[in-house]
């Protein structure tokens, strides 16, 4: 049972949440923060982040797309649709 309390002054709200955490994804994956750059992961988690509202994940994107050929990008975008149907 959790014991303590909620600083409501200070809490994030959910809306606002959601597309920083996606953002977030995106940087860990194209910066290699995991030993591993991924690409495709990098433009699903931008494009996510800006379906929610993440407005400069879409100058992110665009530039993790230069560097990915269509196939990468096809496939990006399907992980991104599927993770919408499942969230």
């Amino acid at each position: 049972m959790f014991q303590g309390h909620f600083d409501l002054e200070t809490a994030t709200p959910v809306e606002t949440a959601i597309p920083d955490l996606l953002f977030e994804r995106g940087l860990y994956w194209a910066s290699g923060r995991s030993g591993v750059v991924n690409l495709v992961a990098a433009h699903k988690w931008f494009n996510l982040a800006a379906l929610k509202g993440r407005t400069d994940a879409i100058s992110m994107r665009r530039e993790v797309a230069e560097m990915m050929s269509d196939v990468e990008i096809a496939t990006a975008q399907r992980e991104a649709r599927a993770w919408m149907t499942s969230h």
